[in-house]
């Protein structure tokens, strides 16, 4: 291999992205919506989800979709996940400002209807409907042949919480506590960085996966017997986290040894990796001493690729898929509460006082933008 992988050479430009996002949103106009009205804008630092006035209450809403591992389902004909890939990748982003997510609407887009592939859509979407503890209160789907050449799948999600409790990462203090969640795999990021070294690595979806494919706290999701295969593994869907944060939210409203005020910011670990921290402050730095075990498809990927490791951290979650920063005096507290109700869950690292950057336990990890 003449140079290492990364994701920009896969089609993929995080920074270029960015710069477009920020050209987007100068150019947008502001609200019509006067502020104390419903439908008004609520400020909110980091961007992981919209809030919007609605009287005592406050609606939270974010959109989002599959992205390229829809490639792979359609390779292997398997759309089992993808319905739970897109309720994961929005009702996550609504936990990140302290809502509790009831309700979705999809977006199927095709080249041309299949009855068969839409039913598979649709049992996805309902097993997701249910994890995440949601009502699918309506969806659009399109035939654009010559637009479309395969299927695209996104879809909106809206929560709700009281106002004046939105969790926006403006509580942030030196020595607040890291509590790391572990991830169910590659989730719905960085797919086109994982074909090109699959492309690369000459092997096939319906391969025996090249690594041992088991990992404490983590179910996969099936179709083949014997050893895992590859596209079993590249197809496992994103984990929902409403459980159990949405009752973790629950428990701190209602006082259970820790209170509202004492999480002090949610992040979900997507695409840019561990820089999502950087949105939550726009001073604060993130020390991550602790991290939780890197998944092996990782560690194969990385080594299939020659990706290096900064840019393994850039582009995915590495294991763990969302970060929550609790006041240091309470983090033991709420540790225990989340480790009671989902294994592997820990103490990654601890917020600094030391520069805007993301400091990882890995020399040379390092990040100061996002």
């Amino acid at each position: 291999m003449s140079e290492p992988m990364d994701y920009a050479s896969a089609g993929v430009d995080i920074d270029l992205e960015g710069s477009a996002v920020a050209s987007l949103i100068g150019a947008l106009s502001k609200s019509v919506r006067a502020p104390g009205t419903p439908g008004a804008p609520v400020d909110l630092p980091g961007g992981f989800g919209g809030l919007i006035e609605f009287g005592d209450n406050l609606l939270a809403l974010a959109t989002d979709g599959v992205g390229s591992k829809l490639q792979i389902a359609t390779a292997l004909e398997q759309w089992g996940g993808v319905g739970i890939d897109c309720m994961a990748m929005n009702v996550n982003d609504l936990l990140c400002v302290g809502a509790e997510p009831i309700a979705f609407v999809d977006y199927v887009a095709v080249p041309k209807p299949d009855p068969a592939i839409h039913a598979a859509l649709g049992a996805s979407l309902a097993e997701a409907c249910r994890l995440a503890r949601v009502t699918l209160a309506g969806g659009e789907t399109a035939s654009l042949p010559g637009i479309v050449t395969e299927l695209d799948l996104s879809g909106t999600a809206l929560g709700w919480l009281p106002k004046g409790q939105a969790i926006t990462g403006e509580h942030l203090d030196e020595g607040d506590a890291l509590i790391g969640l572990p991830a169910s795999g590659i989730h719905s990021n960085g797919y086109s960085l994982v074909r090109k070294i699959i492309e690369h690595a000459g092997l096939s979806y319906t391969d025996t996966a090249p690594f041992e494919a088991e990992h404490p706290g983590r179910a996969l999701m099936r179709w083949t017997e014997g050893a895992p295969t590859l596209g079993e593994i590249l197809l496992n869907p994103t984990r929902i986290y409403c459980n159990p944060v949405v009752d973790l939210l629950n428990a701190a409203r209602e006082g259970e040894g820790f209170a509202i005020s004492d999480i002090h910011g949610i992040c979900h670990i997507t695409g840019g990796g561990l820089s999502n921290l950087l949105r939550l402050h726009p001073s604060l730095g993130w020390d991550i001493h602790s991290p939780l075990p890197v998944l092996p498809e990782f560690q194969w990927l990385q080594s299939a690729g020659g990706v290096e490791t900064r840019e393994m951290y850039r582009t995915f979650n590495m294991g763990m898929g969302m970060v929550i920063a609790v006041d240091a005096e309470h983090a033991d507290a709420v540790l225990s509460w989340l480790q009671e109700r989902m294994e592997g869950v820990a103490i990654v690292g601890h917020v600094r006082d030391q520069g805007h950057r993301v400091k990882h336990a890995i020399e040379g990890v390092e990040f100061s933008h996002y």
